[in-house]
């Protein structure tokens, strides 16, 4: 079985490396904090790659509750983490917190939770046929 998850992921990373790359000036001019998405970026990466491990195993898990366990935990542990991360960014630059830059970290946890549900969509797909 070929998985392409993780060059999925890879991808994704590089792409919006390039992005914010590309748009740094801009990002700069309208108080974003940069070095934060790059942070963010890669930490949502490493982040995906984990809990799409542990959501892999838990579907070729026999056991339901083994199944729902790891489901859960992962989705879990994802949520948990990067609320955990934005309050560090936000505790940590109290007086200058760009909610753009909370925003768009935002939206990088919601381009990794598509990409990882659809690779994991693929895995059911097949299990089931």
């Amino acid at each position: 079985m070929s998985d392409r998850f993780y060059f999925r992921v890879i991808s994704l990373f590089i792409i919006l490396n390039g992005v914010l790359l590309f748009l740094k000036a801009w990002l700069l001019d309208n108080g974003v904090h940069h070095t934060a998405l790059l942070i963010g970026n890669l930490a949502l990466a490493a982040l995906s790659a984990m809990t799409y491990s542990m959501s892999r195993k838990g579907i070729r898990s026999e056991n339901n509750g083994d199944f729902l366990l790891r489901v859960y935990g992962s989705m879990i542990s994802r949520m948990m983490l990067c609320l955990a991360g934005i309050t560090i960014y936000a505790v940590a630059n109290r007086p200058h917190t760009s909610k753009f830059t909370i925003f768009i970290l935002m939206f990088f946890y919601a381009v990794y939770a598509v990409v990882e549900n659809f690779s994991l969509q693929k895995i059911i797909k097949r299990k089931n046929s």
